[in-house]
Formats: C-alpha cells, structure tokens, sequence
C-alpha cells in the first residue's frame, strides 16, 4: 500500500485484502470456488463467483472474512431478499447465523426484508441450482420539456428548482433538520413549501421530480434516513406516502422519486452526454448512483453508504447498521468529522454535523493544514474504493457532487485519488474522475430531479 491516509493510519482498503487474497487461493493447492446469487423482485438476480480455499484447510475463518464482505456488499450495491450459496457449507452456515435474529448482520437482514415485503433467507444449494442470472435495465429522467418543479431532499438542506422547457428560472437552497425532528409534519410543511416556491415563478406545473435519499418503490418511502427519527408506526400511516401526498397540491401532474444517487448519475450522464456513469454524492451520508451502458439504471439499491470499504476491524462503526469500515464513514460529512477528530481537531460545543463540516471548510478557505490532510484522505480513500467497485459497475466516468465536494476540498479529493489510481490500479487510470462546476455541484440535483417525469400529452 504505496498511500497512507495522514490521519487514519489503520485504513486497509477492502480491494487490496481481496487481491492479496485472490492471490494466495490461486497459488494453492487447496482452493475451490463460492457461488453467490441474490435475488430481489421479480426474480431479478446478481451472481458472483469467490475463489477461496477449501473448507477445513485451516483457512475457514479467513475465507469467511473475505466473502462474508463481498457478500455484504453485493446485498447493498444490487439488493435482495435471498441469498443462494453454494461451494462451502461452513461459509453457508456463518452467513446464515449473522443473517438471523440477533446475528451479526441483523440490521441487514431486517431493512431488506422490509424493502421488499419478503422474509430474508439465505440458502445452500449445488452449484448447478444456482439460478439463471436475471437483470433488467430501465429507462430514467432527461425529459425537459414544460413547466417542471426538481426537488432535492438532503440530510442539510433542501434544494428546489423550477425549470421551464430546460431553462432553470429559479434555484434556491434552504438548511433543514429532517433528521433532527420525529414530526413528520416538519418534513411535509418543509417540502410542500419548497414545491409552492418553486411553482409561484412558473406560470403552471407540469411535473414533480425528487431526489431524495433512500429506496422507493412506486413512489413510496419505502426506508429515507430523514425520517430517522419518525417511530415505525407513525412511518407507515403518514411518510410513505408523502411525496405522494404533497404533489397532490399541485394537481393531476405526473410525479417521480428517484433515490438520490441515480439522479446524481442521471446528472452526470446529461451534462456529459455518455452513459456508465457513476454518481457519487458526498453529502449527509453517501448517496451512489449509475447509468449503465443502455443510459438507464439497472434496477438496483446502490446503497454503498452501507458497503464496506475498510478491511480494518477496528475501523469506525455505522452508529445506524452497527457495522465497520462502510462507506459512510469515509465519503461524507462523517468522513470529514472522524479525520479532523483524529487530527485533534476539537468542535465547537453543541455543532451539528452540517456546521463542524462548514467548519472545516472555512479551514480549507483560510488554508489549513489540517483541512488539507482531511482532504487528501478522502482522495485516498476514493482512489483505493473506485477498483472494488468497478467489480459491480462498468464505469467510465466518476461524477462527484455534494457539500463535502465544495470548495477546495472537492479538487484535493480528485487530485489524489487519481494520484492512487494512476499509480496502484494502472489499469483504472483512465477513469474520467471529476465534477461539475460549483453552482452545479450544489443545486444539480434539484435540476436533474426535475427531468425525472414524463409528461404525457393528450
């Protein structure tokens, strides 16, 4: 590892452990091979081949740390409810303990479960019975025409657009704490009245697109951490159907929601004009969306808040699922907290995490040495992450935006991770690595979000 992130010594990027890995099982005499499927709706799937050593060879729990990671984060990168395994009954049987009640991965097991209305499973089978790998590809946003309201729904702030015929006549953000306040009430009065601003500089609305985080199915919330603190049962009768419910205020107009990373990727794929975009918002949390080949999004989660990216046990835990190293901890307002903490940085008394990053960021303004170190490591986490995704995403260009990204700091994050790719991963250094100008990079979303809907004509 020729890069070690100056604050966070311990970093020990996922994608090297596995290669190092890899290269062992492939040198020994005692390998074999696990074949992963997860399934979600419809039957739709993801397969995945682990080489690994044979069981009892004195290498099972050394097998099971690897593909218990890879398996982990195939389930948030695709989703699903069931996991197929076969190739090693001793890594069935682990993963099939930490999936359970009271199991390591609980958390997991529980939030995939309600996604998708399914009890979670993970079975053993031949690897003959593996199913027939099964995916789809669904066209997404870049509709422009009429009047349109693009709604961006952050963990901050809230972002709204009014766009007529392609033409932005009017952007605005405002800081919120969604997160902070179990009412729903505050998110459906801070929403609604982004929406009517939006709509009194249109002479009508059209159409209604949100970005928001989270996954949503048919419109619905289905899980947003902005609602973080809204009990379950309050969830269910007055957030699932918020958006829903709002844009009735505007009409008969046709509505989307889109996760938030798809509508950073749908962003990168317009103002670029290609497709196998990767959109990674640094924000609140992580938000990853993507483009494929076909210009659609492939039906996934893309969840890579929750993607493991830290092969360090130690590293820091998700206060949310419980688990460490995921990539929430490192490609956001979090990440930047955690390096200043460990640089010795101490924040003013009471800050909420939107005003220790402001904090940080008015460093990097005046030139600190200690922002620029948070900086570089953040450049240094995303150049050695990028290669372990690119095992699940076909990319040619790397979109990032979000507040972490302002500034500064968003050109020390670039500089370095190519810097890690040109140097570590040759065969990833022509990843087109960038983002949009400033202006864009704060309020694109909104805007994007707003080519969301399909207006249909009579």
């Amino acid at each position: 590892m020729k890069f070690v992130p100056n604050l966070d010594k311990n970093f020990l990027p996922i994608e090297l452990a596995i290669r190092n890995y890899e290269k062992r099982v492939q040198e020994s005499a005692q390998k074999n091979e696990v074949v992963l499927c997860v399934e979600r709706e419809d039957g739709y799937n993801y397969i995945y081949t682990c080489p690994v050593f044979s069981d009892n060879t004195g290498h099972d729990e050394e097998n099971y740390g690897i593909v218990e990671r890879i398996a982990k984060a195939i389930l948030w990168v695709v989703g699903g409810y069931k996991i197929y395994i076969s190739g090693s009954p001793y890594i069935y049987e682990r993963l099939k303990a930490d999936y359970s009640v009271n199991g390591a991965r609980e958390f997991d097991k529980t939030l995939m479960s309600r996604v998708y209305e399914k009890d979670f499973e993970v079975v053993f089978v031949d690897k003959k019975d593996i199913p027939q790998p099964k995916s789809c590809s669904v066209s997404v946003g870049g509709h422009l025409d009429g009047c349109r309201i693009g709604f961006d729904a952050g963990g901050s702030d809230r972002k709204v657009s009014a766009v007529v015929d392609g033409k932005v006549v009017y952007s605005e953000e405002v800081v919120w704490h969604p997160k902070q306040n179990s009412d729903p009430k505050y998110h459906y009065d801070g929403i609604l009245t982004a929406m009517k601003t939006a709509a009194s500089k249109m002479e009508r609305v059209d159409a209604i697109g949100v970005s928001s985080a989270g996954i949503y199915v048919n419109n619905r919330i289905m899980i947003a951490s902005l609602f973080v603190r809204v009990p379950d049962d309050v969830f269910e009768k007055e957030v699932k159907n918020m958006y829903i419910d709002v844009a009735k205020n505007f009409g008969d107009v046709p509505l989307t929601v889109a996760n938030d990373g798809d509508v950073t990727a749908l962003a990168g794929a317009i103002d670029l004009e290609d497709n196998c975009v990767l959109g990674i918002a640094m924000g609140t949390s992580e938000a990853v969306g993507y483009i494929n080949s076909s210009g659609g999004i492939n039906g996934w989660l893309s969840e890579l808040a929750f993607v493991p990216v830290d092969f360090n046990k130690s590293a820091m835990v998700d206060e949310w699922s419980g688990d460490y190293g995921c990539g929430v901890k490192y490609f956001s307002q979090d990440g930047v907290i955690k390096l200043a903490e460990l640089g010795g940085h101490v924040f003013k008394e009471g800050a909420t995490p939107a005003e220790k990053l402001k904090e940080i960021q008015s460093l990097m303004q005046n030139e600190s040495p200690l922002a620029y170190k948070i900086y570089e490591d953040i450049g240094i986490y995303l150049g050695y992450t990028l290669p372990f995704y690119a095992r699940f995403y076909d990319i040619k260009h790397v979109l990032l935006l979000g507040r972490v990204t302002s500034g500064l700091g968003g050109d020390i994050i670039i500089k370095k991770a190519k810097e890690v790719l040109q140097s570590e991963f040759p065969e990833y250094k022509d990843f087109d690595l960038g983002m949009p100008d400033e202006k864009s990079r704060r309020v694109g979303q909104s805007i994007a979000a707003a080519s969301l809907p399909k207006i249909i004509k009579e």
